[in-house]
């Protein structure tokens, strides 16, 4: 899946958290992590700190993997995100 947002990340990983039936407070615990957390990083993605988004990816057993942009893409990128 192609993600190039933080909406879009934290619309991913609400979904798979869902689909695993994994309510906030258990995916919180899991990393010693509040439940507002949780629910903060799901409506206000933006604001979140790297190293919650790590945890949260850590309790679901998943990774980031990151690679370049092609150079056609890079520019109406930007225009669309700013």
């Amino acid at each position: 899946m192609k993600i190039t947002s933080p909406e879009q990340l934290a619309i991913f990983l609400k979904d798979a958290r869902k689909k695993e039936k994994l309510p906030q407070d258990q995916l919180a615990e899991k990393v010693g992590l509040r439940q507002e957390t949780i629910s903060k990083f799901e409506n206000s993605p933006a604001k979140t700190q790297v190293e919650t988004l790590f945890k949260i990816l850590s309790a679901m057993n998943m990774e980031l993997h990151l690679e370049k942009r092609s150079e056609n893409s890079t520019t109406q990128a930007w225009k669309e995100e700013w």
